[in-house]
């Protein structure tokens, strides 16, 4: 894999990974409770993730598109465009809210530190990643999402290791709100897909050439749903014990005792701001355009702040479902488009 494809990679797995997929509640949602055919779900989720990052990265390159607002305006012209824009740019910030109030909950709740710090924290880093535009969002990732992806292997490889496959969610239900675990797989690809299409639609500087891109989208691919698996199969093993939680994987990482609870927590961060940077990064390289960078990422990091400290239950429970919709809208339309 070369230098290039990696870079895309990361970028790619940094950007599905947030605090849903690193806590594991939202692996348990969309795959838990069908027991081991969720499984099968999560791989199908690996196939769909290849085939999107795949498909866009190299259609980015082929067609030299430069930002997602210029690919919105050539699927759904301008005045739909322009609508669907708005709603775009609402959600890049509230994703990036949502990131900042977790950091702060995680702070508070797991290292007894006041919300402020960790709200404060990731505004300021988040800040200085975006001086450095898609340098500093490829470097960042290049960084962190290694040690992501060592750290939910080693915490859900040691689930396995020590307990075996032995489930106690084996059979599951067959159906639920969402369908059934192959809907629910097409469902979870689509929740994911709005910030995906944002960022990956910035990345033409960094993409060298066709094959560059498609081995970049297929690996990261590749990655999320194995990353998936180990998660998924950890929490089928404790499934009784850890179904209800907000963060499970904490939980889990927690049996090892404390100081393993404390390295995750570390990791869900770590997740948290890797998807912040790429909300944070879409926003601004939309507004900023023949703009003075640097003053709107000021203006937007500090106009997070107060929304962040609405609390981060309420704001997942309720702006997430709403954007998951309508990406999964926006995706099949421009896939259908550019084939």
């Amino acid at each position: 894999m070369d230098k290039n494809s990696l870079k895309l990679a990361f970028i790619y797995i940094g950007t599905i990974i947030g605090a849903g997929f690193a806590s594991g509640r939202e692996i348990i949602d969309f795959f838990g409770e069908y027991g081991v055919k969720g499984i099968l779900g999560m791989i199908l989720s690996g196939f769909l993730f290849m085939f999107v990052g795949a498909f866009f990265l190299s259609k980015i390159y082929e067609k030299k598109i430069n930002g997602y607002k210029e690919l919105i305006d050539n699927v759904f012209g301008e005045k739909i465009g322009f609508i669907i824009d708005t709603i775009i740019i609402f959600s890049l910030f509230i994703g990036f809210c949502i990131m900042v109030s977790g950091s702060g909950a995680l702070f508070n709740q797991e290292f007894n530190f006041s919300k402020n710090i960790g709200i404060y924290l990731m505004v300021v880093l988040s800040f200085i990643v975006f001086l450095f535009s898609i340098e500093g969002l490829s470097f960042i990732n290049s960084i962190l999402v290694p040690l992501l992806v060592l750290g939910i292997i080693c915490f859900g490889g040691n689930v396995i290791l020590k307990n075996g496959f032995v489930f106690s969610n084996l059979d599951g239900i067959k159906y639920t709100s969402k369908g059934n675990f192959i809907t629910s797989s097409i469902l979870y690809v689509s929740f994911n897909s709005l910030l995906l299409v944002v960022v990956l639609s910035s990345l033409l500087p960094i993409i060298p050439d066709k094959k560059t891109a498609i081995k970049g989208g297929i690996f990261g691919g590749l990655v999320l749903g194995i990353l998936g698996c180990f998660i998924l199969i950890s929490l089928l093993i404790l499934y009784t014990q850890v179904y209800a939680l907000d963060i499970p994987m904490l939980k889990i990482s927690g049996y090892e005792g404390e100081i393993y609870s404390k390295i995750f927590s570390i990791i869900l961060w770590f997740a948290m701001f890797t998807t912040a940077i790429a909300n944070g990064f879409g926003f601004i390289e939309r507004i900023s355009k023949k703009r003075n960078k640097t003053l709107i990422s000021l203006i937007f990091c500090l106009c997070s702040i107060p929304l962040a400290k609405l609390g981060f239950s309420n704001l997942v429970a309720t702006i997430y479902p709403i954007f998951g919709y309508f990406g999964g809208f926006i995706l099949i339309f421009l896939i259908i488009s550019l084939i």
